[in-house]
This record gives structure tokens, C-alpha cells and sequence, in this order.
């Protein structure tokens, strides 16, 4: 009885996953996988997101992260598990329900400065803190167009972590 009630929600919640792949220019296939790159980069969907050590519940968690937002990096795919990777270099594995595909980037190392126009010549629009999660709209070359409380400007790719180099992004 218990499985008759679960099913209906279990094809509700495959039908709608399926929808969102589909959306994103991407197959899900019916064990939970995608044919999207691997590696890609992908970020936490809600404020409780638990890294465990690996593909299943019955893995121990290693990692409890409270940033919505933070990006992670997808190595491999099993079933509706992705191992990832975060900004410090720690590897496990999150359910994909946990991450989303909206891409962000955090700012490394220092206070980073962001121009009005790509270009260090340009006028500076504004300053942002280490640690800081971005939002990214747009990548080319050596730049990134990065958002954060209504405030956008432009940041070498290098100094934040979220891009692949030379990685082209537009949304």
C-alpha cells in the first residue's frame, strides 16, 4: 500500500526532472543521469545541502552546507547522485536535488575590485569581499559579468572560482 501511495509521486517527481533537463538543452535518462559534461559546474539550490562520502543515504555525511547559492563542480554521475567537488577541493557526493544549474562563482583570496566595462581601464563600479557568492551572467575570454544585492560589474575570471578558463557564458 505504502508503494501505491509513493509511486504516482516517484513518476511525478522523474516526469518533472525529466521537463527541467529537457528545458536545460539536456537527456535524463530513466536511472537518473544526464548527458551533460562532466565536469561542469553547477551551485547549492537551498540553504541545507549534505555532502556525504558516497552515492546513497546510507553513506555517512561528511558536510552540512547552510550557503545557497555556493558553487560546486559535478565530477561523475550515478543514478540521482553527483560526486562533486566544492571551492576548497573537498569531494563527495550531494543528491542532484540538492543543485541546481544556475551558475555562480566565489570570489577568492582578497577584496577583488569590479569594473563598469571588461577592461582594468574601465572605472571601477565597485569592490566586493573574499568569500563573496556571485551570481554570473556572462563569460568570455579573460572576464566575467558577475551580480550580487542589485550590483553587477565585471571580474577577471581568475580571481573568483565557478568557470572553467576560457569557458563562454551567456545568460
Amino acid at each position: 500500500m505504502k508503494k501505491m501511495l509513493l509511486r504516482p509521486f516517484t513518476l511525478l517527481a522523474a516526469t518533472l526532472a525529466a521537463a527541467a533537463a529537457a528545458a536545460a538543452g539536456a537527456a535524463e535518462f530513466a536511472d537518473g543521469t544526464t548527458d551533460l559534461r562532466k565536469p561542469r559546474f553547477v551551485s547549492v539550490k537551498r540553504g541545507s545541502a549534505m555532502m556525504r562520502t558516497g552515492p546513497g543515504e546510507r553513506f555517512p555525511i561528511m558536510w552540512e552546507y547552510k550557503r545557497p547559492g555556493l558553487p560546486m563542480e559535478i565530477l561523475k554521475e550515478y543514478e540521482i547522485w553527483r560526486q562533486v567537488r566544492d571551492p576548497d577541493g573537498v569531494t563527495g557526493w550531494m543528491n542532484k536535488a540538492l543543485l541546481t544549474g544556475q551558475r555562480t562563482g566565489i570570489v577568492r583570496d582578497q577584496v577583488r575590485l569590479l569594473y563598469v566595462a571588461p577592461d582594468m581601464k574601465s572605472r571601477i563600479g565597485w569592490r566586493i569581499a573574499p568569500d563573496a557568492v556571485v551570481t554570473i551572467t556572462l563569460c568570455e575570454d579573460l572576464w566575467c559579468r558577475v551580480s550580487k544585492d542589485g550590483k553587477s560589474g565585471y571580474i577577471l575570471r581568475s580571481q573568483m572560482w565557478g568557470t572553467y578558463q576560457r569557458e563562454k557564458i551567456e545568460g
